[in-house]
């Protein structure tokens, strides 16, 4: 189930971008040609008798309020309830008509090669893939009812973190597993942050000045969720991530890749079930884990620059494990035209790149020093110096691919 979802989706007027977590919803009405953003904000402590919402009119306009009754149809109506319309006497974009809400959901399975209108069919699959992303399907479920209950008429659209990888090759996503694990279960690697990735893509063919169906690029995107692709001619072939977002880099709070072994070995050592060892590889692994500082690179970093050896050690973890990465990700391709940096850690940390560019120049990739402190900006992007590939920091829009996707399948439903 899919269509294809290229094109800018330019149709005058707003989408509204949700991201429903176990806990929270982030928001963002936007123009879907330009990417303006008209309003954002977050609930936090969803579900709950505190939960909050904090709006941002732009440019600069910060409100928050309280919602005792906290529930996502509570939380859902109220954001709907913010946006301005037609009447509201605004200028500019915001007079323009609400004309879909597009949702992240973390996980399509198989089914999903692509965006999709939602209707009763998609919300089936939806929720039966939730075995697959227990923490997340259910929370983006529950936001994409939420807009049904309070606007029935509204399109939805709902965009899948795992669609663009469907396109790897069976010796990218199998694992060596029974082959009843995989024909039963679906037990196999689907790869995330498939949005970031098709966004970013597009714009780095931009920067380079050359067309996407002929670039081999490698795609690192590091946030407090890392991962990294190979993106050949447009399209995912291999990625690091798979079954859960657990598998591959060093992240945040996840461990990435460990030996399955350590279920049994900590079961018979420790007695920690299943349960345990799952929440503290997902939950206090990581920079976390290492550092015993933070998750947040930037104070890793800092504690590192200040002498403090287990933060020392988690961004060295981090760096072997990121350019390890890199390196594999090339087998798919053949050759590398170009390295990308994205995400808050990928757009930020000059100190990240240097030190993964540092380990890369077999590879033909050399840093400029002074472009990549500058983070690109002023050299389209480019933090290399000149050779047969070239490294960039190309910063990631998801909402907006969100936004045009949305736009773009609610005008195709209207037709």
């Amino acid at each position: 189930m899919g269509e294809n979802t290229s094109g800018s989706g330019d149709s005058g007027g707003l989408v509204l971008v949700l991201n429903s977590g176990s806990s929270s919803v982030k928001f963002a009405l936007l123009t879907p040609a330009s990417g303006q953003r008209v309003l954002a904000g977050m609930a936090e402590k969803v579900g709950t008798p505190g939960a909050e919402l904090r709006i941002q009119r732009y440019p600069d306009h910060v409100v928050t309020e309280q919602l005792p009754e906290g529930h996502y149809q509570a939380v859902i109506s109220r954001i709907l309830d913010c946006l301005p319309g037609p009447g509201s006497g605004a200028s500019g974009p915001a007079q323009a008509p609400l004309i879909g809400a597009g949702h992240r959901v973390v996980h399509g399975g198989e089914r999903f090669t692509a965006s999709v209108l939602v209707d009763d069919e998609v919300i089936a699959v939806i929720r039966s893939s939730s075995h697959l992303a227990p923490l997340h399907n259910p929370a983006n479920l529950a936001g994409i009812e939420a807009v049904r209950a309070a606007r029935p008429d509204l399109p939805q659209v709902a965009v899948f973190d795992t669609a663009f990888h469907q396109t790897m090759p069976p010796g990218a996503y199998r694992y060596a597993v029974p082959e009843e694990w995989y024909t039963r279960y679906g037990v196999r690697r689907y790869g995330f942050h498939g949005t970031s990735y098709r966004f970013v893509s597009e714009r780095a063919a931009v920067l380079l000045g050359r067309p996407l169906s002929e670039l081999r690029l490698v795609i690192a995107h590091l946030g407090n969720g890392c991962s990294v692709a190979a993106v050949r001619d447009g399209v995912s072939v291999d990625t690091t991530m798979g079954l859960t977002p657990l598998e591959g880099l060093v992240m945040g709070t996840r461990s990435g890749d460990v030996d399955p072994g350590v279920f049994g070995y900590l079961a018979e050592r420790a007695g920690l079930g299943i349960d345990e060892l799952s929440e503290a590889l997902n939950t206090a692994s990581g920079l976390q884990g290492l550092s015993g500082v933070s998750n947040d690179m930037r104070t890793v970093e800092a504690a590192a620059a200040e002498g403090h050896e287990r933060a020392r050690l988690a961004v060295t973890v981090f760096v072997h494990r990121l350019a390890k990465a890199i390196v594999a990700m090339v087998v798919g391709l053949e050759r590398l035209d170009a390295l990308v940096f994205t995400a808050g850690i990928g757009e930020n940390s000059a100190a990240i790149r240097s030190h993964v560019l540092e380990r890369l120049g077999f590879l033909g990739l050399t840093e400029d020093p002074e472009a990549n402190a500058r983070h690109g900006r002023d050299t389209r992007g480019r933090i290399s110096l000149g050779g047969p590939a070239v490294a960039m920091v190309v910063p990631t829009d998801e909402e907006l691919m969100i936004a045009r996707d949305t736009a773009r399948l609610a005008e195709a439903g209207w037709r």
